[in-house]
């Protein structure tokens, strides 16, 4: 069986530094760092999230 290509991921707010979403993202397709715009319960608003180790 190949290595997988899907590893998982955990999505942080850029503003108050919270970890709020964990997803998964195809290595392969996106090498880079994912960057997302969506909402943060803590800050009460849309910010960019970055993603984490």
């Amino acid at each position: 069986m190949a290595a997988d290509a899907r590893v998982k991921i955990t999505l942080r707010c850029n503003e108050c530094k919270q970890r709020n979403y964990n997803t998964k993202k195809n290595k392969k397709n996106t090498s880079g760092k994912v960057e997302l715009k969506k909402y943060c319960r803590f800050c009460r608003k849309h910010t960019v999230h970055t993603e984490t180790k």
